[in-house]
């Protein structure tokens, strides 16, 4: 299997390549040259598997360039760390309305799912090659803290997590900064995530910076992580019942378009996933496109779900890919276009399965109130957006993205019940250890230059 860039003017990769190398030299995304496609036959046999098992079925057919013996131990290895026997369950609440748990990993977040196992790829190859690497990535809360886990103390990699700072809850930022594992730096920045994000872009840009220090991305623009989070989807869609598997709405809560975007890579693989709901908080860039048509950059401003302030969506690249039909020479005019003027309205706008509905701060609590009143469920703040209008016409699974302890203020202020989790009780006694930094691509390559293995 071979991995092409959304933008075309890069060399294509195998599989390893592709994921040390994270963001294409071009700018692009990488993406596979051709998706495999899954058969009902192929679902049956994957109906009775555990969750390792089908993950190692389902990155086979992507990882053709690691061995089947290494391949499926390292994938074991990832989901040990999880906390449930299931790994990802799926809680019915009535006949209607399912959740699917994704925050029983090390970090209480949906993206241990796929850094877990990226940081034991990534391990792997540096023992395989025998090579260090530095692994760059900005975070809006929960990214930062999974990369940051999934390599502690791996031996030849370094993790630099750019964060905005004062604009996580308080125990992401600790989940962050608080290891004390001498490879792990956690740069709080002065500014939004899409400031930080753009700064990292110009460093992954600059071609002999990012080969002199092996800069490998750990943000959901790295296609390892795309490709590990459409095993949850397979999971669930297998374990929900057959009169509602086909029928039901997949809810999202959604900041930078990586995790709904797996469930929709799946369902062009012919796993046959109805539709997707991206639910946003007030930084609603994703939700103006879909109802609008319009991609347009907005003011970000903090909120109570802190993993979506995000504006610039970079996963969106890989769904304009195949709205374009392939074209990468249109995918470099639009994306061009964007980011000279910040905005770019598509002419009979292809939502293709997609929908979404917008929460601002004023709902949220409410809505986690609602939630435990009608199924003594708490959601935290993303997943609580995502219960917002929910389909009346077909049943619905609402993915659940954090655990509500990260946000135990919210939570308290809504219901009166403050959650909590033994890691985080943990790190509220360990010191901070940050690097402030301001939000431009000049300060951070300065910090890399003196840090990086």
């Amino acid at each position: 299997m071979r991995y092409l860039s959304t933008r075309g003017q890069s060399p294509s990769l195998g599989f390893s390549d592709a994921v040390a190398t994270g963001l294409a030299p071009d700018g692009g995304l990488y993406l596979p040259e051709v998706l495999p496609q899954f058969t009902a036959a192929d679902l049956a046999r994957f109906a009775p598997l555990s969750y390792p098992e089908l993950c190692f079925e389902f990155l086979s057919r992507f990882a053709t360039d690691i061995p089947a013996d290494t391949l499926r131990a390292l994938i074991a290895k990832s989901y040990t760390t999880f906390s449930h026997a299931e790994i990802a369950p799926v809680v019915k609440l009535d006949a209607r309305t399912y959740v699917l748990e994704l925050f029983h990993g090390p970090t209480l977040a949906f993206k241990d799912f796929a850094l877990q196992l990226l940081g034991n790829l990534y391990g792997n190859q540096c023992q395989v090659r025998g090579q260090t690497i530095n692994v760059l990535g900005a975070t809006s809360g929960d990214t930062g803290s999974a990369a940051i886990h999934g390599l502690l103390g791996k031996p030849g990699v370094a993790i630099f997590i750019a964060y905005p700072d004062g604009r996580t809850s308080p125990l992401q930022e600790r989940q962050m900064a608080c290891t004390g594992a001498s490879n792990v730096h956690a740069l709080a920045i002065d500014g939004t995530f899409d400031d930080a994000q753009a700064a990292l872009k110009e460093l992954f840009a600059d071609q002999e910076f990012r080969t002199r220090h092996r800069l490998s991305a750990v943000n959901s623009i790295n296609l390892a992580r795309i490709l590990a989070q459409c095993v949850y989807y397979l999971w669930a869609y297998l374990r929900l019942p057959a009169g509602v598997r086909n029928e039901i709405e997949w809810v999202v809560p959604t900041g930078n378009f990586g995790n709904v975007l797996a469930g929709w890579l799946l369902r062009k693989m012919g796993v046959p996933l109805r539709g997707f709901r991206v639910a946003t908080n007030h930084n609603d860039i994703l939700y103006r496109l879909f109802t609008t048509g319009d991609y347009r950059v907005g003011t970000v401003t903090p909120s109570l779900a802190p993993s979506m302030d995000i504006q610039v969506s970079s996963n969106f690249e890989r769904f304009l890919y195949y709205s374009v039909g392939q074209d990468a020479a249109k995918v470099r005019e639009i994306m061009g276009t964007f980011k000279t003027t910040g905005a770019y309205t598509f002419a009979n706008f292809n939502a293709d399965g997609f929908s979404a509905s917008r929460c601002n701060d004023a709902e949220i609590p409410g809505l986690i109130r609602q939630v435990y009143q009608d199924f003594r469920y708490i959601a935290d703040p993303h997943t609580a957006c995502g219960f917002k209008s929910l389909a009346k016409d077909r049943p619905s699974i609402v993915l659940a993205t954090a655990s509500p302890a990260k946000f135990p203020e919210t939570i308290v202020s809504a219901i009166g019940i403050e959650p909590t989790a033994p890691s985080l009780e943990a790190l509220k006694a360990k010191p901070l250890v940050k690097q402030k930094l301001p939000a431009d691509a000049a300060a951070i390559r300065a910090y890399l230059d003196r840090h990086a293995v």
